[in-house]
């Protein structure tokens, strides 16, 4: 937590430091304000620049920032086809699986020179606060048409405070079920047990996989396990209870799920390197056969399915329907409104070509053509459906990677090839989204704004619960502390957090 705020500070202090002595110029073309810059001794203010002398002479390299994946993705078709259309090229870098926003944290107090930057929510809270990113109004009246007309106005707010916008907001596909806990179905049989269908019933399973396989029962490696989570009816990072707005940390039920997950661990019925795992690596023992259980989300199902099969050709996956909480409600937590926040360092000195570029990607055909590729050769319509033409579809199978914002007009449409594509991912989805039923509880918070005490505390209050829990869960610290820990939490931030967030969500009723 230490760690963080210091480096939050160093960032702070930089762009003070930037905006006391270092040149303005660039600022004052692209501030978001519509306010002239002040006339010193002419007549009359000068006029700006016309927007094309910007984009004249050679087209740099653009240097992009992304979330880990496990891929390449400079080797990437995709990569290969944006360069082609649009005429730039860039360079792709990837934050590590672990610990990425305080590697991310790093890179901006050194400021790194990035122009293009995916960010979550919650970086993109924190570095905004900070001063970090470019302010985008002017630069996308002058330079992003397609991306105008193809966002909504409700995911533009949730990229703007006061007015001022601070990134390019890439909206989603629409809600749907993203994983559920997976089983290892033959070994249910071998055994002569069900599915669990409650929590209780999920206990027993996982003491006989321990007991009569002697293998990992569950392998995971996040301290909230959504669907263990959800049973305790905690849903999302903010949920409704007794009519008010809580954070998780101050859910009345978070006290007992940890108390449950400890229980699991210390019976030895989730993965020992529980709090060191990282996704590949439970992945890695769920396929090799060492663990009987794990958290499967849709994107991954192929190669799971197909890794396990590889290694035990007669292996056999169940998915655990959605565990009921205390009143028997069943639901499971869902975000709507912004997946990821596409964002312009304050100091690149590619600002305009950052705009044009992803503005290019948003071209109708173009645009089509990187999610689902060319009609007759990668996909095909019928009945207003598209459908992918395998196997040259899964030339695209990492496309999603590259965007930097999307057409809501036509995305969700387009979108569903993907899922039509592979008959293992297909399947799983389809599976995956009949067990919920629809019974999803949205994150209250999913289109709100950027409010100040967010952005200042989020990123350092979710790594201080994140790491609490994994003591609490792991034996490393004992629960009877968590009310020290809330105190703390709310001393540190949170409780004017969860102030101001109330407020804004009463303000909507």
């Amino acid at each position: 937590m230490k760690k963080t705020l210091t480096l939050m500070l160093v960032i702070l202090a930089m762009l003070v430091t930037a905006a006391c002595g270092g040149n303005s110029s660039s600022s004052n073309n692209n501030s978001g304000s519509t306010t002239p810059p002040a006339n010193s001794g002419s007549t009359e203010a000068p006029a700006p620049a016309p927007a094309e002398d910007k984009l004249a002479g050679e087209k740099p390299t653009l240097r992009q920032l992304q979330p880990y994946d496990r891929m390449d993705p400079n080797a990437d078709p995709t990569a290969k086809l944006i360069e082609e259309k649009t005429g730039y090229k860039s360079v792709y870098e990837m934050l590590p699986e672990e610990m990425p926003n305080e590697k991310l944290n790093l890179l901006m107090a050194n400021q790194e020179k990035y122009d293009i930057m995916r960010l979550n929510k919650e970086q993109f809270f924190t570095l905004a606060e900070a001063g970090a990113l470019a302010p985008l109004n002017d630069l996308i009246d002058q330079y992003g048409p397609n991306l105008k007309a193809g966002i909504n106005q409700s995911t533009w707010d949730a990229a703007t405070i006061d007015g001022t916008i601070y990134a390019i907001p890439q909206g989603g596909t629409g809600i749907d079920a993203a994983a559920t806990i997976v089983l290892r179905k033959d070994w249910l049989e071998e055994l002569g047990l069900a599915v669990p269908t409650n929590r209780d019933e999920l206990y027993n399973v996982l003491k006989a996989f321990k007991e009569k396989k002697n293998v990992i029962p569950l392998v995971g490696n996040t301290s909230i396990q959504p669907e263990i989570a959800a049973s305790f009816g905690i849903y999302n990072a903010w949920d409704v209870v007794d009519g008010q707005l809580v954070n998780q940390a101050e859910h009345p039920n978070m006290k007992n799920y940890l108390a449950f997950m400890n229980k699991l661990y210390t019976e030895g019925l989730i993965d020992s390197e529980w709090p060191i795992n990282t996704g590949s690596t439970a992945i890695e023992k769920f396929t090799s056969g060492k663990a009987g259980a794990m958290r499967l989300a849709w994107w991954s199902a192929p190669s799971v399915y197909n890794a396990l099969a590889k290694n035990f050709p007669d292996a056999e996956i169940a998915l655990v329907p959605f565990l009921p909480n205390d009143q028997g409600e069943i639901g499971i937590g869902a975000s709507v409104g912004v997946t990821y926040f596409m964002a312009i360092p304050a100091w690149s000195e590619n600002k305009e070509h950052a705009m044009n570029f992803m503005n290019m990607k948003l071209e109708e055909d173009l645009f089509k053509e990187l999610v689902i590729g060319k009609e007759g050769v990668h996909h095909k319509v019928e009945d207003g459906k598209y459908f992918p033409i395998l196997p040259a579809f899964d030339e695209l199978n990492s496309a999603s990677f590259f965007l930097t914002g999307v057409d809501e007009r036509v995305y969700a449409t387009y979108w569903q090839a993907r899922v039509r594509k592979d008959p293992i991912l297909f399947s799983y989805y389809e599976e995956l989204q009949a067990l919920i039923n629809e019974r999803f509880v949205i994150d209250p918070t999913s289109t709100m704004p950027p409010i100040k005490s967010v952005s200042e505390n989020v990123q350092k209050l979710s790594k201080f619960s994140d790491d609490t829990f994994l003591r609490y869960i792991a034996n490393a610290e004992s629960l009877d502390n968590f009310d020290s820990y809330l105190a703390q939490w709310k001393a540190d931030g949170g409780e004017q957090m969860a102030n101001d967030v109330r407020a804004w969500y009463n303000s909507q009723k």
